[in-house]
């Protein structure tokens, strides 16, 4: 599966779950539980098999950070090399993903968008330029936003929006300075329920 580029919409409403890929919450959930296309609002309920399952929620995880299959493979893969449980350690390195973290600090309305935005070279790590989305960043580091990007009008009033934004437990935000500091890793508490990372790793298992 590839990157989703068409409509956020149709894709909640494919797996009957708001992914966080548009901003406006309402709007999604007022047809989340109608199938996308023309037959969606008389389509019927097919019961799906085990497989059917961790497909589902493997495509989910996916969707929702916006990994391609080749490189969530990866991560599976490596969450089961690591000590401890392998969906800890998979949601882990998912959330400490550098575009994930720009998006938990409250740069960025979705992971689309933080993900543009660390793509232009917009934020620094530990005061140096970093451009990868997929970087995953380690307790103590230091996320900026570039001083020459502070005036851009999408940052308009960014500041206020961070003191207003709720953030994760391992993270720390400092408004005035546009930057956050990852405290610690993040614990099972912080991850989103928007897919089983059980039925992932079972899905990988017998593959």
């Amino acid at each position: 599966m590839g990157r989703n580029i068409g409509p956020k919409n149709k894709i909640a409403r494919r797996f009957k779950t708001n992914l966080g890929l548009k901003t406006n919450a309402a709007k999604v959930a007022r047809r989340l539980n109608q199938a996308p296309g023309v037959h969606g609002p008389n389509q019927r309920r097919v019961s799906l098999s085990s497989f059917g399952k961790q497909l589902l929620e493997k495509q989910k995880a996916k969707v929702v950070y916006g990994i391609r299959e080749k490189q969530f493979r990866k991560y599976v893969e490596k969450a089961s090399d690591m000590t401890g449980d392998s969906g800890v350690n998979l949601q882990e390195m998912l959330e400490m993903r550098m575009d994930n973290v720009v998006y938990r600090m409250g740069f960025a309305t979705t992971r689309a968008q933080a993900r543009q935005f660390v793509s232009h070279s917009m934020f620094t790590l530990n005061g140096k330029k970093m451009n990868i989305p997929s970087h995953i960043v380690r307790v103590g580091d230091i996320i900026a936003l570039k001083e020459n990007k502070q005036k851009k009008q999408i940052f308009e009033n960014v500041s206020d929006r961070l003191q207003s934004q709720e953030v994760a437990s391992w993270i720390l935000v400092d408004a005035a300075a546009k930057s956050g500091k990852i405290l610690t890793k993040p614990t099972e508490r912080d991850f989103e329920k928007v897919f089983d990372v059980k039925l992932i790793t079972e899905y990988y298992s017998t593959r």
